[in-house]
Formats: structure tokens, sequence, C-alpha cells
């Protein structure tokens, strides 16, 4: 077991809150402890702000420590109070599926195999048979409603208006780390800081009901230099499932890391060592343009969500639409997913195809046909990483790639792409 984890998570900035860190050193000194963390299904996937707690979690299994992932089945048909307003509730049979969702999702992390395998149940498993008496009576009456409504995001809502189904989460929550804590012995539970005042409640809880004393780790809110959250994009939210955010996608967003931002991530989502991360650095500082530090962590972290095999493929992609490799060599799913992540136009499998000139600008490569008409003539017009020889030349059905694709490009890195439909 290694007992400089919490060291590790301090250099790396990921603790922002913590109940007692001498007290949890010591117990994770005299042993394995059980740690969790909870993840509502509130969308049908998992999204880059959960990715911080599958990978810290991991760490912690890493250690020798035991993690456990609950599922909100319950938690989710509620949802945690938002300082914008009153969340919509969803049918329960869409929570089940995103249920699924997530617990397939949440095996992809950990392992769970050996003495510490990690484990991943579902808040419904204690709270479906509980009747309203006795949640008020076991849960409810250990909860001074002064208390609650000090709560920043209750406070903030009190003149809007908080239903009392949002009001009362924490008591779910607070519930779960208690089955916890009786279950499997469950000791520390960690979450995002925006969770700081649901997890400390659970703690309050364990000590009133059962006079234990348990820990609570909270890591920071991820943002970006500017100042904007982290894990969005102009399109929306960067989510862990491939078919929500295609794997060239996720590669190409941290790929696109600002280099202000670029350490701190490696050292939140990557396993790489003091001196890998130190000597990236040093990569930012002196020769910023090499890009190493990015590539590191898109390749890491694309690894660690999607496996080793499709950052190679994306990688082999990227290489290739740009005028680097062998298109051809390219399955039909992953240039499917990156052309759909350029401007792309479709074009009716017709008896004549247009010309690329008049494609230049369906896909903006080009303002008008006269600007792409120079761009063809002074050679910096591809199709397929082939130049485009003449004004008038038109689509050819013999050149499509896989999907029915062709990949067109001005210049090195203007990109589109053109499907027959």
């Amino acid at each position: 077991m290694d007992p400089h984890v919490l060291a590790d998570l301090e250099w790396r900035g990921l603790i922002a809150h913590s109940t007692d860190l001498d007290a949890l050193r010591a117990d994770m000194s005299a042993g394995p402890i059980t740690v969790y963390c909870g993840f509502d299904p509130t969308a049908p996937s998992l999204h880059m702000g959960n990715l911080l707690q599958l990978l810290t979690l991991r760490r912690l299994q890493v250690a020798g420590h035991k993690p456990i992932g609950i599922v909100g089945g319950a938690t989710g048909m509620i949802g945690d109070p938002k300082a914008a307003g009153e969340r919509k509730l969803n049918p329960p049979e869409t929570v089940q599926q995103w249920s699924d969702n997530l617990r397939e999702q949440l095996s992809r992390f950990w392992s769970f195999d050996g003495d510490n395998a990690a484990l991943v149940v579902n808040n419904c498993d204690w709270t479906s048979s509980m009747s309203t008496i006795e949640f008020l009576r076991d849960v409810g009456k250990h909860f001074p409603v002064n208390r609650m409504l000090a709560r920043d995001v209750v406070r903030s809502r009190l003149e809007a208006g908080i239903s009392y189904t949002e009001f009362s989460y924490v008591l779910l929550q607070s519930m779960d780390y208690l089955e916890l804590f009786r279950r499997y012995g469950c000791s520390m539970q960690t979450g995002g800081s925006d969770q700081w005042g649901n997890i400390t409640a659970g703690v309050e809880l364990i000590r009133r009901v059962e006079g234990a004393r348990v820990h609570a780790l909270a890591t920071p809110l991820v943002t970006k230099a500017d100042g904007t959250k982290f894990g969005k994009t102009e399109s929306g939210s960067v989510w862990l499932d491939a078919s929500m955010t295609s794997p060239y996608a996720f590669h190409q967003f941290w790929l696109n890391t600002d280099d202000r931002d670029v350490v701190a991530l490696l050292r939140y989502f990557t396993f790489r060592s003091r001196d890998d991360i130190e000597e990236l650095e040093r990569l930012v500082s002196e020769r910023p343009q090499s890009r190493a530090a990015q590539r590191a962590l898109a390749d890491d972290v694309t690894s660690l969500t999607h496996g080793a095999e499709q950052t190679e493929k994306v990688k082999t992609a990227a290489v290739a639409l740009f005028g680097s490799g062998d298109l051809g060599e390219l399955d039909a799913d992953t240039l499917d997913s990156a052309l759909q992540e350029t401007p792309h136009a479709e074009v009716p499998l017709g008896d004549e195809l247009p010309l690329y000139i008049d494609l230049l600008v369906a896909t903006q490569l080009a303002p008008s046909r006269g600007a792409a008409r120079r761009t063809v003539q002074e050679g910096g017009a591809y199709v397929n990483n082939v130049r485009i020889s003449g004004v008038d030349q038109r689509l050819s059905r013999d050149e499509a790639l896989g999907g029915g694709w062709f990949v067109l490009r001005r210049g090195k890195k203007q990109l589109a792409g053109i499907r027959l439909v």
C-alpha cells in the first residue's frame, strides 16, 4: 500500500477541502480504507466533470484502497439542487436506462479483481424499500433545518423558491454514506468542491447515528485560464460516451488545451510522474510550438477513457487528414467520427456531381467562387490529399473513401468533409 498517496494528491492540486488530513493519513497508514463517490444519472453519459472523480478513486485504488461507485438511481430521480433553478424530473424508465449506462462506464476505470476490488452499487438498493415514516424518523431526525437553510445553494434559491424535493436531496446523499459505512465499512467520501456541503452532511450523520469518525475530501472545480468552466465546448459538454463525443473529438479537445492550462491538467488527469510532468512543463516554457505537453495529455486521457487502440486510431486519422498519411488505411467509423467534427456537406448521389470550387464554398473553406477558383489555380486545394488540378474538376464517385466520404482541404490546416448520400 502506498503511504504517500495523499502527498501525491496534494502535489497534484487535487485536494480543495478535507475534514482532517492528519487523521486520514493515520487511518490510511494503518491499513486500506474503503472510499466512495456518487454519480447521479442526470444524463445518458458521464462527462468531463465526473472524470476527475473517477481518476481520483483510481489513484486511491492503485495505492491499495478500495473504491465504491454509487450509481444514483434514487438520488437521480430527484436531482441535486442547482442555483439556476429547479431541475426537470426525468421519467423512472429514463433514469433506469441512464443508470445502466453509468454502471458500464464506471467499470472501465477501476480494477474489479484482487483484495481491493472495486464495487459499483445503486442507492435504490436501500431506498426503494424504505417507508416515508422510516426515512423521516431514521434520517430526517438528524438534520437541523436551520443548517439546511444555511447551505449556499439553498439560500440562493429561497427567494425564487425551492421544492421540498430538492431541499431533501442532502438527506438522501447523507444516507448513502451511512449505508456504505454500515454495509462495507466505508470511511471516506470524495466529490467535487461544489458537493462539499452534501459530503460533510454525510460525515455528520454518521457521527450522530453511529458515533464514528469518518472522512471527506473534495477536489477543486476545474476552470480554464480564461475563467470559463473546463469540459465545455461551443457544442456543449465533453462526454465520456463515444457515441456522444467521438474518440477523435475527445482527443482533439485535449490536444487544443491552452499552454496556460496544460500543466495543471496533466497533474489532474494523468498518472505521469512528477519528473515527467516537470519536464513537460519545461518544454511548454522553452518550446511551446512542440505541443509536447498537449500531445501527452491528449494521448493519456484518451487511452484512459477509450483505450490505447482507439487513441492510436484517432492519432493516425489526424495525421492522414492533414496530408501526412494514407487516408485509405482509416476504418470507416474512425473517418466518420473525425469528419463529423469538421465543417461538412452532403451531396446527393446524382448523375452529375458538383465542381470542387462549389464544394469549397459550401463547406466554408472559401468565401466565394472567385476565392475558390484562385485557391485551385494556386495549387492550394486538395481532395483526399491529392491536389485538385483544375477549376472545372468535379467530385468523382470512384474517389470516395469509407462511408462515402471525401476529405477536402485548403492549404495545410483548413479541412472539411464531403459525403455522398
